[in-house]
């Protein structure tokens, strides 16, 4: 889909005009340089000249910048064209916000930009005029997970005095050939808006469709002839929050669906049947098996049963096909046919699924394509059918009648269409049957023969995604501590490990993740001995084994030892721990079980003289259980934790804050040695 870095399962930062500015201006900043300098002296419009003595939205002395004026005009001429006139302007209030002064107007081989003109109206002075011919275009730089070819591009434009006390604003119009009738109008985003415009004008005969998202609904004005304009003030800027949900989820905004007479068109729908619908002619033609296609399967499933078979396929597709996206116009929605795929040896995410559908095909088996976004939130059950809320494709694998086995996890049983497995195949390090947390609890499109319906993509058991740590140590009279650690990985926590060490070739860089957690939890230690285990078979765990020695680990106190039992890592968190009252939920990535099992042998001459308490807490959401007892002559500290709900409301954020509290303290706690009685 559009979001190739989605495809990449490294976690992404939320999409703000701001980063997206601040990338470009990395990018572009030499050739802007070269730019001609902007005019001092070019008056800024009128509609620019009236906010200079506007009020401002409320906002706080932490807001690098308002929103004072922004209009969107969309005049919709054909099924085929439409025009889009925007206006925005802010007032500058930190040196923060100085990233505003960038405008960055995404275009494609469907949209040409007609106009685009940026001023700047300083607190003192004279106006500040840049034009099109300031412009620079330049294309987002290529990262690893990213397009190879895309047809997007983005026209920057620098505005001058881009200063606190100043008002910059900026005024473009576009021509493009819609691939979807379909808008979406953002209004709220991180800085305060003090009042935004939306105006929708149609041809004769034409009718629309406007559902409001995170937002009381605001009715719309006649404002002519079949058109509609819609007014909202005082918006409440988004402060970003760490661990929340995407602003797509969050974000008031506004989605408008346009119809012909007659109804829905081909590059248009009413609902998500519809959108199924129209995403199935896309790939109309496009899974049919070439000779090639065919011989290869019949290679990979010369032998044993429907599931090695269907595992053998997976494997192929996730590790032979590199992933690669050659994106140009409606082949940001479009997979290429199954054919080019397999020839080229490289695709993208609905590339990749419409390869493996066709060859699962080949074996009497179906599937249907999943067209989902890899951050959960950003489509709910409560949104209307759009496009513009995805940025992935995966499958759902029909799995025959009787086909039941322990590794086939992430399962949902369909009413009509039986017993369905969710899989990722651009996710080349998570195992056939399993899926990443990423897209567990998460909606997503199943497009099967009768359209498109959303469905809820299962939630895997906690325990798919664990560290289980082990630890054989012994302490010493002078406290240093030494032995032996053994960690299991899977799910989650074993792919991501998987994932940092994908590129690393020294054994050095291949235990860092080990130097990593030991630092985090012991000031001084020397590692004895490490290894990988599992690295690249990944249908088994990942695991670490390592020994280490750490020199003043037990803490003297007169006569007494005291021993921290948690020897290494930690699963509290700082996240809460903030003055400002929370605004969002708070989003883990999947459901978590890890557990840790350290066992600590006695100095000789020493006993126990205390140990700290037990703890068991259950919030619902989460869990934590720890217990630390005396097994022979060694200390023995035992603990779970797990992630059971993967969204915490904001209601119950002082709960969890708690819940960190608790477990904080219980990896603070010792166990006191002293003295053996003689």
């Amino acid at each position: 889909m559009r979001n190739k870095s989605s495809c990449n399962r490294e976690r992404r930062a939320l999409p703000t005009n701001r980063k997206i500015a601040r990338v470009l201006l990395g990018i572009a900043a030499s050739l802007l340089i070269c730019a001609s300098p902007a005019a001092a002296g070019g008056d800024a419009p009128q509609w620019m000249h009236a906010l200079v003595n506007a009020p401002l939205p409320p906002h706080d002395d932490k807001t690098d910048a308002v929103l004072l004026y922004s209009e969107r005009t969309l005049t919709v001429l054909s099924a085929d064209k439409i025009k889009k006139t925007v206006r925005v302007a802010y007032k500058i209030l930190r040196p923060g916000g100085r990233d505003y002064g960038v405008v960055a107007v995404s275009f494609n081989l469907h949209q040409k930009i007609t106009s685009l003109h940026g001023w700047c109206i300083p607190a003192q002075g004279k106006d500040y005029e840049v034009k099109d011919k300031d412009a620079v275009e330049v294309s987002l730089a290529k990262v690893e997970g990213s397009e190879l070819v895309s047809d997007v591009k983005d026209k920057l434009l620098r505005i001058p005095a881009a200063d606190p006390g100043n008002i910059i604003g900026y005024e473009y119009e576009k021509e493009e050939q819609p691939l979807v009738l379909q808008d979406i109008w953002n209004f709220q985003s991180e800085p305060p808006v003090r009042e935004s415009h939306y105006s929708l004008q149609l041809p004769p005969g034409w009718e629309y469709r406007s559902s409001w998202l995170n937002y009381p609904e605001s009715k719309p004005a006649p404002a002519g002839n079949n058109q509609w304009r819609w007014v909202v003030s005082d918006v409440k800027g988004i402060r970003k929050e760490d661990e929340m949900p995407p602003l797509e989820g969050v974000a008031g905004q506004m989605i408008v669906s346009f119809f012909p007479p007659g109804g829905s068109t081909v590059n248009g729908f009413a609902n998500w049947q519809q959108m199924g619908n129209w995403y199935r002619n896309l790939t109309s033609g496009r899974l049919d098996a070439s000779a090639d296609i065919k011989q290869r399967v019949t290679a990979l499933t010369t032998a044993g049963t429907l599931l090695t078979k269907m595992m053998a396929i997976a494997q192929f597709v996730q590790h032979d096909i590199r992933y690669v996206a050659i994106e140009l116009g409606i082949g940001g929605f479009q997979p290429h046919p199954a054919t080019d795929v397999f020839m080229h040896r490289y695709g993208d995410c609905k590339d990749k699924a419409t390869l493996m559908a066709s060859m699962l095909h080949e074996i009497g088996v179906d599937s249907y394509y999943v067209v989902i976004n890899s951050e959960r939130g950003s489509v709910t059950p409560d949104m209307p059918a759009h496009a513009g809320g995805f940025d992935h494709v995966i499958l759902a694998i029909k799995l025959p009648d009787g086909l039941n086995h322990p590794l086939l996890i992430a399962t949902l049983q369909h009413p009509r269409l039986g017993k369905l497995l969710f899989f990722d195949p651009t996710n080349e390090l998570t195992p056939f049957g399993q899926i990443g947390g990423y897209l567990q609890d998460n909606y997503g499109l199943l497009v099967t023969p009768d359209g498109g319906e959303l469905v809820e993509v299962p939630k895997q058991p906690a325990a798919m995604n664990s560290v289980q740590r082990t630890a054989k140590l012994a302490l010493d009279a002078t406290g240093t501590l030494k032995g032996d650690v053994k960690e299991v990985r899977v799910g989650d926590r074993a792919w991501s490990q998987r994932w940092a060490l994908r590129t690393t070739t020294k054994d050095i860089d291949r235990i860092k993740p080990i130097e990593r957690l030991l630092a985090g939890s012991i000031s001084t230690f020397e590692i004895t001995h490490a290894s990988v285990v599992n690295l690249n078979q990944t249908d088994q765990p990942f695991g670490f084994d390592y020994s280490f020695e750490a020199a003043n680990y037990a803490k003297n106190a007169g006569n007494l030892l005291l021993v921290r039992p948690r020897v290494i890592g930690s699963k509290s968190s700082s996240l809460l721990e903030t003055k400002e009252p929370r605004n969002f939920s708070i989003e883990f990535e999947g459901p978590v079980q890890d557990t840790d099992t350290f066992e600590i042998s006695l100095p000789p001459g020493y006993e126990v003289d205390d140990l700290p308490p037990p703890v068991d807490v259950d919030f619902g959401f989460a869990s934590y259980h720890s217990k630390t007892d005396i097994t022979g002559n060694a200390i023995r500290y035992n603990r779970t934790f797990e992630v059971k709900e993967l969204s915490v409301p904001v209601s119950k954020a002082e709960e969890l804050k708690k819940f960190y509290r608790i477990i904080a303290s219980d990896e603070r706690n010792t166990v006191v040695l002293k003295p053996a009685s003689k």
